[in-house]
């Protein structure tokens, strides 16, 4: 496919709306010492206050450890809760779980209940009547004006400045919030176990190195598009090995993580790994049934493996945290390495 054909560009929103990942999620808040309130056991902050932190709308002072925390990212939650804190709000992504909390936070949640807050417009009463003292929104698209509310609320933390939203690497969020609360060790500590693995799981598949992957998606039969660099699922791709096509990459709007295909640009995808994001159980057959999907050697080859939006194994990857991204790895190393030996009658057992 020459490099010069362009994806075309859909509204940020619907994609990330309707992605099998894409934001919407909520989670608890935070214990000092004497003890931060909702977090029994939980360690004392590490860092001496106040802790000054940039983002895309200038700079935060966190005067004193937060005991009231709230988040307003996506993903930021998963963080909040690994590092032993009990957020008082948490916002929706999409999945519908209680408390906005997935299988793979459930122990870290325990008996925390905190409020969900809406994946759309934010409720700046709602989120007010919290009386937070931190909220955080790393990953989000925080606009200036939401910006400005919440902080006359609260000292928040929006989004990274060197990168465009939603795209911060997962280690400079977990940082991020690692500050924020205090717990700079602790993140630290949390952040080298996950990249032990990656790099465990590279040297046990040196020849993934030798191969490229793509992560696409389609929400409704018949629509089409590819993850690029900066995207959560494709940078996990990254982190196991695996090559990025330069074709793609050129074709990708240029400053954006993700763009759409015609069913005729298809050939674009067909590269030794094709990891599909949908959002139901009828994406798969109409894609399957289409005579230019089945002329690629990688639907041919049984290298491809579809995410149902509603799996676990979806929302793990789209969330891309410190909690979710060990159970990615258990799940769906198995299914990469089952689909690259390029038999299709390799069978894995799938991911709830």
């Amino acid at each position: 496919m020459p490099s010069h054909r362009r994806l075309v560009i859909v509204p940020l929103v619907a994609v990330l709306a309707a992605c099998a990942g894409g934001p919407t999620h909520s989670v608890p808040a935070p214990d000092v010492t004497p003890t931060m309130a909702g977090s029994a056991g939980a360690a004392p902050p590490e860092a001496r206050f106040p802790v000054t932190i940039e983002h895309r709308h200038g700079s935060t002072e966190i005067g004193e450890p937060p005991e009231r925390v709230v988040t307003v990212g996506y993903t930021d939650h998963d963080t909040v809760l690994a590092l032993g804190v009990e957020p008082v709000a948490v916002r929706e992504w999409y999945g519908g779980h209680p408390h906005a909390t997935w299988p793979w936070a459930v122990d870290e949640l325990g008996d925390a209940a905190p409020e969900v807050l809406p994946s759309g417009e934010l409720d700046f009463e709602q989120i007010a009547a919290l009386r937070p003292d931190l909220i955080l929104g790393i990953y989000s698209g925080l606009t200036v004006e939401e910006y400005e509310t919440l902080s006359a609320i609260a000292p928040t933390v929006a989004q990274s400045a060197d990168h465009a939203d939603y795209t911060t690497p997962w280690q400079e969020m977990a940082r991020t919030i690692g500050r924020a609360l205090g717990r700079g060790r602790q993140v630290e500590e949390l952040i080298a176990d996950i990249q032990d693995r990656f790099a465990a799981e590279r040297e046990a598949h040196p020849h993934w190195a030798e191969l490229q992957a793509v992560a696409a998606y389609s929400f409704e039969p018949g629509t089409y598009g590819v993850y690029g660099p900066g995207d959560p699922r494709t940078d996990f791709l990254a982190a196991l090995g695996f090559g990025f096509p330069a074709e793609v990459a050129a074709a990708l709007p240029e400053d954006q993580f993700f763009g759409t295909i015609s069913g005729e640009q298809l050939e674009l995808l067909d590269h030794d790994l094709l990891v599909w994001f949908t959002l139901t159980d009828a994406e798969r057959p109409a894609l399957e049934a289409l005579g230019v999907y089945q002329a690629l050697e990688v639907a041919a080859e049984g290298r491809d493996i579809f995410l149902g939006g509603d799996t676990t194994l979806s929302g793990a990857l789209s969330f891309s945290s410190v909690l979710s991204l060990p159970y990615a790895l258990d799940e769906l190393v198995p299914r990469i390495e089952a689909a690259v030996d390029g038999d299709p009658d390799t069978a894995v057992e799938e991911a709830p």
